[in-house]
């Protein structure tokens, strides 16, 4: 952002909306945006945003309900969100973002902004569960039940192997450290296991201390 990439993009929305401009132009394939509600909170010109991209040809906006300074921090401002889904001249999908963190709260937004879609990000760490059990939801109105610890490691452990497949061992076993907490969340006397998994590069040993968990907590 300090170099005008990301959301400091949002500094400079000329530049932006010619930089749309430029890639909807040049590809052949469906062009989407994502982006915050401004820069700082005191200018949010979101509506604005959404129509000039528009205008210049992109197939959706994805919003995040949130200016740079609140990270992902406070709470999201879903009115925004709402007043660019309803705005008359939008016609694009709109694509609500933050703060979705299970089905009741995604029935929720979906109810209360009519956004097209919506897009759960943190959420998901750790819990690839969220996406079927929203759709659960959405169709059904109940609840799944939530994941036993043999569900949670094997997923956690196809999620390791992926992580390796894609950046190399080391890499990988690095990348996944910030996992394993949300994977296992809720599980008392994890810690022990947890500061294993933290720091071994051995995979072989990962996956060893894993079968453990999964062994001693199959139960739950």
């Amino acid at each position: 952002a300090s170099k005008g990439s990301g959301s400091g993009i949002l500094n400079n929305i000329p530049k932006m909306v010619a930089i749309t401009k430029a890639i909807v132009n040049a590809v052949n394939v469906p062009v989407t945006v994502k982006t915050r509600l401004g820069y700082d909170n005191t200018d949010k010109p979101i509506v604005n945003i959404a129509l000039q991209l528009q205008d210049v040809g992109i197939s959706a906006l994805t919003i995040h309900g949130r200016t740079r300074p609140q990270m992902y921090m406070g709470e999201a401002d879903w009115t925004l969100i709402r007043e660019v889904k309803n705005h008359p001249q939008i016609h694009i999908p709109i694509i609500g973002n933050a703060d979705i963190t299970s089905p009741e709260i995604a029935k929720q937004r979906f109810e209360k902004t009519g956004v097209d879609a919506i897009m759960v990000g943190r959420a998901a760490t750790g819990n690839p569960w969220i996406f079927s059990e929203i759709k659960h939801y959405l169709i059904t109105g109940e609840l799944l039940p939530r994941p036993n610890i043999t569900e949670r490691a094997n997923i956690c452990t196809e999620h390791l192997l992926a992580s390796i497949a894609w950046k190399g061992e080391r890499a990988g076993i690095v990348e996944m450290r910030r996992q394993y907490s949300h994977y296992f969340s809720g599980v008392y006397g994890f810690k022990p296991y947890k500061m294993k998994l933290l720091t071994s590069y051995s995979l072989a040993e990962i996956l060893g201390t894993i079968g453990l968990v999964k062994e001693h907590y199959r139960e739950i």
